[in-house]
């Protein structure tokens, strides 16, 4: 597995050069980037700006995993929940653009004039239709564990059900919620295990969370993909990140002495 940053709250405010010097200092490999964050890797840059974005990863060690947006599926309002499909599609469009190996897209709430399963069903078509349209590109959709209601298990786990496209893929989101009564996330993870395509993870070094069963669950499914941290921003960003890395190093069997 390897360790990946998103730019959320932690780096929002650091231009792109700035960025990928802090993840080469401290050993982070991949980044997912946020929209609307000063490194301004968003829709409107011209076919010159995608290029040039494109390149400065390729000059660097640092793998673009990805491009964060907040496409939302669950409105009410058709024009709005067509307005996100299309801008989901220019996001992926972006992503082939500047060499992101996908986008993440959350479903961001339940709404109370129809049932929950209308709502899931509605997300899981809209992402379908995402999906596809990325797949042709070579990028991966990623829908994020995220929202109010939309997070429980059993409402995810519908929504997942109705997007039945081999490009919907799954963003674990170490949520609270992801765990039972008896602080288990096996019953969920078993759910949706053949469909993750990203893991963001957040406070590794609190004990909020079970994350040594995460980290042996994740290698048990053989995923050896990004691991990206969203935390909250530090104002000693490359000491906090050093540390974070040895701990994911330790958590994940990877710690060893002298550092490859």
């Amino acid at each position: 597995m390897k360790l990946g940053l998103v730019t959320y709250n932690m780096t929002y405010d650091l231009d792109l050069d700035a960025l990928l010097a802090l993840c080469e200092q401290t050993g982070i490999e991949g980044v997912e980037l946020r929209t609307e964050h000063a490194h301004g890797v968003e829709v409107a840059l011209s076919a010159k700006q995608r290029t040039a974005v494109k390149q400065r990863f390729a000059d660097s060690t640092v793998e673009l995993v990805g491009l964060g947006t907040v496409c939302e599926f669950h409105s009410s309002d058709a024009a709005e929940l067509e307005r996100n499909v299309e801008l989901g599609k220019a996001w992926a469009q972006l992503a082939a653009d500047v060499g992101a190996g996908g986008i993440k897209l959350r479903p961001n709430g339940l709404r109370d004039d129809v049932p929950f399963e209308q709502t899931c069903e509605q997300i899981g078509r809209a992402w379908c239709d995402v999906a596809a349209f990325a797949q042709d590109l070579g990028v991966e959709t990623r829908m994020e564990v995220h929202g109010h209601g939309t997070q429980q298990p059993e409402v995810f786990r519908q929504i997942v059900a109705f997007a039945d496209h081999p490009n919907a893929k799954v963003c674990w989101n170490s949520n609270q919620a992801d765990m039972d009564a008896n602080g288990s996330i096996a019953s969920f993870f078993d759910a949706v295990k053949e469909r993750i395509g990203t893991v963001h993870i957040t406070e590794i070094g609190r004990y909020q969370y079970p994350w040594q069963d995460l980290f042996n669950r994740l290698e048990a499914i053989g995923y050896h993909g990004f691991c990206l941290a969203e935390i909250q921003h530090n104002p000693d960003p490359e000491r906090f990140m050093t540390y974070y890395r040895t701990l994911f190093d330790l958590y994940t069997g990877q710690w060893h002495w002298p550092r490859r």
